[in-house]
């Protein structure tokens, strides 16, 4: 099998040739179909997170080993199944299945994942991340019930739902019901805003007031269906906020994570508020803390969603077949070049790899 490797922090990837893996256990063998490149895939490559104040978090701080073969959003064919893989009932699957890999993996036996927050566990064992994902031209994976039916989608289509759409529902869910009286801003235009305004209309949301600094997203948010678009470096950006959501802002979901959205985000929220975090960009802020109970606000942050959540989010997909976003897609030996445009900021919607 080949894949394309982080082998060095900030180098260019590396293909690896190995001999394809054979299924042990409970393991499922999937030949890779499709496999997006994600934001979050940069901060793995470069090795770390921005923590603000000159402070940085090293991947292998947190269990990360190179080389790595990243990718979490993978859609694949069964092609080989472990002695102890299931073949029948709700979690079976069979050779020649076509199925969206869900990457949150945890532990499986501490309190989180016994809760089903496996993507929650301090003992991680996600896909792409702490073990190889779908980089590559084929992958495993440890159990069928990690293994999703995509029912008419197309591989291409439904590969970033592991991810950017579970991402972009499990925040729009941390909203909670506001999200059906009033518009909820959504900050960045990349492939995690234009997702959650597809998915914001599915989950019957009023509609929402898109924030981003790039001219080329803000018109593919607007064709997307964003009530307005914002330059958010724009001197008067609060204004025009308060000017489109003239009964206040009630929900933001920050999908960058700078300091700057996330202030431009608690400036404008309207007293009994929310803000939730969502983007690993890095940096910090500073808040008065009097201001929290003042106004009544809540700060959260999201992490993609659980697998309870990603089989909710495919039932609604498949239901509602929400607008998709822009993709585009490359040939795996791309994956390095197609890692760079999306830093580079020249990716709209979702580059995916077709292996």
């Amino acid at each position: 099998m080949k894949s394309y490797d982080v082998a060095e922090c900030g180098a260019p990837l590396k293909l690896f040739e190995r001999p394809t893996p054979k299924p042990t256990g409970s393991e499922v063998l999937l030949r890779v179909l499709a496999a997006g490149v994600c934001h979050s895939d940069i901060h793995i490559w470069e090795g770390h997170y921005d923590l603000g104040g000159g402070k940085k978090l090293k991947l292998t701080e947190r269990g990360v080993k190179l080389p790595l073969t990243m990718g979490h959003e993978t859609v694949g064919e069964v092609i080989a199944l472990g002695p102890e893989a299931p073949t029948v009932g709700p979690g079976g699957v069979k050779i020649g299945d076509k199925r969206l890999v869900f990457p949150w993996l945890g532990c499986g036996s501490c309190a989180v994942c016994q809760r089903g927050e496996e993507q929650l566990c301090l003992a991680p064992r996600f896909l792409g991340v702490f073990r190889n994902g779908g980089y590559a031209d084929h992958i495993v994976v440890p159990h069928a019930r990690y293994l999703l039916d995509i029912g008419n989608l197309k591989p291409v289509e439904a590969a970033p739902y592991a991810c950017s759409g579970l991402t972009a529902f499990g925040a729009l869910k941390r909203i909670g019901p506001v999200l059906k009286d009033e518009p909820v801003v959504v900050i960045g235009a990349g492939g995690l805003g234009l997702m959650c305004l597809g998915l914001l209309k599915a989950m019957g949301g009023k509609g929402a007031i898109v924030v981003d600094t790039d001219p080329g997203k803000r018109a593919a948010a607007l064709k997307a269906g964003a009530l307005a678009a914002i330059d958010g470096a724009a001197p008067d950006a609060a204004k025009q906020l308060s000017a489109a959501a003239p009964s206040g802002v009630w929900a933001v979901i920050d999908f960058v994570g700078a300091t700057s959205t996330a202030k431009l985000a608690v400036d404008g929220l309207t007293k009994g508020g929310k803000l939730v975090i969502v983007g690993l960009f890095g940096g910090d802020i500073t808040l008065p803390l009097p201001f929290i109970p003042m106004r009544a606000m809540t700060i959260q942050g999201s992490y993609v969603g659980s697998l309870a959540e990603a089989k909710e989010l495919l039932d609604l997909v498949k239901r509602t077949r929400p607008p998709s976003i822009p993709i585009t897609t490359h040939a795996l030996d791309a994956a390095d070049a197609t890692l760079q445009a999306l830093r580079a900021g020249k990716v709209i919607g979702r580059a995916v790899l077709t292996p």
